[in-house]
């Protein structure tokens, strides 16, 4: 499992025009889910989605408060092309998982971190539609977050190009 964690002023998500969620001060997250993910990858991006020091204290020191500790919120997207393999200049989908078990997987994953954290601080988009996500990042910070399961199978890919 991955996560693109965005720190945003603002962000929302608008499907056919209509904003369908929206959130001020917080974390945009995009959601990749392999075909291979178990719960513990699930459980272990929470965890850190939760706990990772994106944010300053009231002292100004920078890197040292989670989106917890501050209270703001979070809106997840799903999106599937953050497990592409280029074929040439062709984007191929075949690591990520399908569209069907995927969903109730990502939603799964919702459920975790609104129990986890405040569940009307939990925003996202709409599973499967065509969406435009609009962020005013903050610094900008953007970071990638990567399930042990999947950092091990991609050095296993990487050592075995060699």
């Amino acid at each position: 499992m991955k996560a693109v964690v965005q720190r945003v002023i603002k962000a929302n998500v608008t499907v056919e025009g209509e904003v369908i969620s929206s959130i001020g001060k917080g974390l945009c997250v995009l959601i990749g889910i392999s075909k291979d993910d178990t719960k513990k990858d699930m459980e272990y991006i929470a965890r850190k989605l939760l706990s990772i020091r994106l944010f300053e204290n009231d002292q100004g020191k920078k890197w040292h408060l989670s989106v917890k500790d501050k209270g703001y919120e979070i809106l997840c997207i799903s999106q599937f092309t953050l497990y592409h393999v280029l074929k040439g200049n062709k984007l191929d989908f075949h690591n990520a998982m399908a569209a069907e078990k995927s969903e109730a997987y990502y939603k799964e994953f919702l459920d975790l971190i609104r129990v986890q954290y405040q569940a009307d601080l939990i925003k996202d988009g709409k599973f499967g539609e065509y969406m435009q996500v609009n962020i005013q990042n903050d610094g900008p910070v953007t970071i990638e977050l990567q399930s042990p399961q999947q950092k091990k199978n991609v050095s296993d890919l990487q050592s075995d190009d060699v």
